[in-house]
């Protein structure tokens, strides 16, 4: 499809001129969704947050799922690769997201997380 070759044209873009691509799934089960959505209704600063349309859209969740597949399988690419994030635990998800999105500024910018934030090299000898 010309939209996928159009995604990954720009974001290789992107990378070209130092930018960094950091892209994430969150995925949570069809169940979880549901009780999410439920509680959405019940607690009233939450309210805004479920339409009629995220009923309507949840009736099509396998074709939802193989579109996620499809654009999963062909934008996912070695420079901007797609992180897939298990979200049913909102914990978990947050956790992940941040340490992928730390060890990807730390690998552009050329730290290594494991020394404290200090530039990988060599070692200066006196």
């Amino acid at each position: 499809m010309r939209a996928y070759t159009e995604i990954n044209d720009f974001e290789q873009a992107l990378t070209r001129n130092n930018l960094v691509v950091v892209k994430f799934w969150l995925a949570i089960g069809k169940d979880v969704q549901f009780k999410r959505f439920k509680l959405r209704e019940k607690v009233a600063f939450k309210r805004f947050k479920i339409t009629d349309e995220d009923w309507r859209n949840r009736k099509k969740w396998d074709a939802y799922e193989q579109a996620v597949c499809d654009m999963v399988d062909r934008t996912s690419t070695s420079v901007a690769p797609w992180t897939l994030v298990e979200a049913n635990n909102k914990y978990h998800a947050r956790i992940k997201v941040l340490k992928t999105l730390c060890h990807a500024l730390e690998t552009a910018l050329g730290m290594d997380s494991g020394r404290n934030g200090k530039k990988k090299g060599r070692k200066k000898h006196a």
